[in-house]
């Protein structure tokens, strides 16, 4: 048997009486990093062998792991740093290869920063949609928020307390209307939740001395943003969308510099245009 083992998230009263007895009667403990889960196994008196299973090893480790339990019949359980494995955290490959080997797989269900956030967000969704951490590059970070706004209801974001303003000040940008939910420290003493519009967030961060410690939960209540509509992709060539801006009364010189400004390249729209010239016979 395979259990994938919640643990608190910061607040330890939060580990369950089954998480604990789980944990010591397994045979071993896959943990992200073992000497973090090793003070949570001294706090509660396991001794349970431990060993580590990353993001940088989980196929490897996986594939030893679950070949182990099949050749030894033992039951083992799959932890992380924080929270339910592989929900942004490792976890989610062992998980596989023991469903495809045939080794039953439980949930030890527990604490999960996501569930927490939206808990204490206000907003009533009837969906939402988890997306973990978002790109870091602007341009693709630009994309990804704009297709969520355009499809989602609710979303729920993941952030480091390094990039934390940056998200709440592109989400303030590409998402007009947007209401915010951010958790930070969720369990712990100085647990912080502000809600808001991005710039009532963003302005709350820059004036927190301690805004870059602890990690962030996010919740967007989506409901309100207002999107221009995608405009279609124009299939017909350089060539005729030329000629109908000719038509429409451009000068050759309006005509190229208005078609560069939908984003096309430059070059090709004057290559385009010579063409143009050719069959008009200018």
């Amino acid at each position: 048997m395979l259990y994938v083992v919640a643990t608190p998230i910061g607040n330890l009263s939060d580990m369950s009486p089954r998480a604990i007895e789980t944990l010591k009667k397994v045979s071993l403990i896959c943990a992200e990093d073992t000497r973090v889960t090793r003070k949570l196994t001294t706090h509660f008196g396991i001794d349970t062998p431990l060993v580590s299973c990353h993001q940088h090893n989980e196929k490897s480790r996986g594939e030893e792991i679950t070949e182990r339990m099949l050749s030894e019949n033992i039951d083992v359980a799959v932890v992380t740093d924080a929270g339910t494995p592989a929900i942004s955290d490792p976890g989610t490959e062992i998980v596989r290869l023991a469903a495809q080997k045939g080794i039953p797989v439980v949930a030890v269900a527990g604490p999960t920063a996501f569930a927490a956030a939206v808990s204490v967000s206000g907003f009533d969704f009837s969906s939402f949609t988890f997306y973990g951490f978002l790109p870091r590059e602007n341009k693709e970070l630009k994309e990804k928020l704009l297709e969520i706004g355009r499809k989602s209801e609710g979303a729920i974001f993941h952030e480091s307390p390094h990039r934390v303003k940056n998200l709440v000040a592109a989400i303030g940008e590409y998402l007009p209307g947007t209401r915010l939910s951010v958790s930070c420290d969720l369990t712990k003493l100085h647990e912080l939740t502000l809600r808001g519009t991005p710039d009532e967030i963003l302005a709350a961060l820059q004036a927190n001395e301690k805004s870059e410690k602890g990690e962030y939960c996010l919740v967007a209540d989506l409901r309100g943003v207002l999107l221009p509509e995608e405009k279609p992709q124009v299939a017909a060539s350089l060539e005729a969308r030329l000629f109908d801006l000719l038509l429409a009364d451009l000068s050759m010189r309006d005509a190229v510099e208005e078609l560069v400004s939908q984003g096309e390249k430059k070059n090709a729209v004057k290559a385009a245009a010579l063409r143009v010239k050719g069959m008009l016979g200018e």
